[in-house]
């Protein structure tokens, strides 16, 4: 099985959000017609998740030869659902405190800079934005759930999950303590769209998947991540319609 160094990671890592989130800058800059929160989830559908999961495949084409998802679950081991998902809701609960108590010390120590970027930028970049969320049609609004829904806790973090904890993890070339510690900073820094929030991701993501790869089972990630996203995703369609 072939090894990724350590540029190859960071390489992999930022070329993929690099190209989602420069198509998004520009345009987002332009696009009027639908919430920007729509045209990210839009684009990164057909920019992100094709790039990952092309990665995985050509990798797994390469090592077994054939096009499969192989390359993502490299020495995992099989564990019961029930234990898989009561692990991931222990984090979920730990998540939920970092929530309350470290993501409030996060944003406001970078609110001033996150207020005077987004005076360059069109309103609809800020996705907390609700009053001018709500100046859209409700079809639009409802089709932005929809959509925001599908991506945000299915298609989003199943895709981020087998490319970071699955195949990113797998070859890292050093295993060990470190590996899962070094890919989960690389996964909140690679969220050039929402940088404002990464020492709450590494506080969150790390200790679960830390576990999942002492545990060899990335469906403990997988469950975690979905389950976070969708308590987000429940928040905003209630605040939204």
């Amino acid at each position: 099985m072939n090894k990724i160094d350590l540029k190859g990671s960071v390489l992999r890592v930022f070329i993929p959000t690099t190209a989602l989130s420069l198509s998004y800058l520009l345009i987002g800059n332009i696009c009027r017609t639908i919430p920007h929160l729509l045209l990210f989830c839009i684009l990164a559908t057909i920019i992100l998740v094709p790039i990952e999961l092309g990665v995985i495949l050509s990798a797994s084409k390469k090592e077994n030869g054939d096009y499969s998802f192989k390359s993502a679950f490299v020495g995992q081991e099989k564990m019961p659902w029930w234990k898989i998902v009561i692990i991931a809701f222990v984090f979920f609960g730990v998540a939920g405190l970092l929530s309350a108590f470290v993501a409030p010390i996060e944003n406001q120590f970078w609110a001033e800079t996150r207020t005077e970027l987004l005076r360059y930028l069109p309103t609809g970049f800020d996705w907390t934005n609700m009053e001018y969320m709500k100046t859209f049609s409700k079809p639009i609004l409802i089709i932005t759930c929809i959509y925001y829904g599908i991506f945000n806790v299915l298609i989003g973090p199943v895709t981020e999950e087998l490319y970071f904890r699955g195949y990113l993890s797998a070859h890292y070339k050093n295993q060990g303590w470190f590996a899962p510690i070094l890919i989960s900073v690389l996964f909140s820094l690679y969220h050039f769209w929402l940088p404002f929030n990464n020492v709450f991701r590494i506080l969150v993501f790390t200790p679960v998947f830390y576990i999942a790869y002492k545990k060899k089972n990335i469906y403990i990630s997988i469950w975690f991540h979905c389950i976070c996203n969708l308590l987000s995703v429940a928040n905003f369609v209630l605040e939204i319609l």
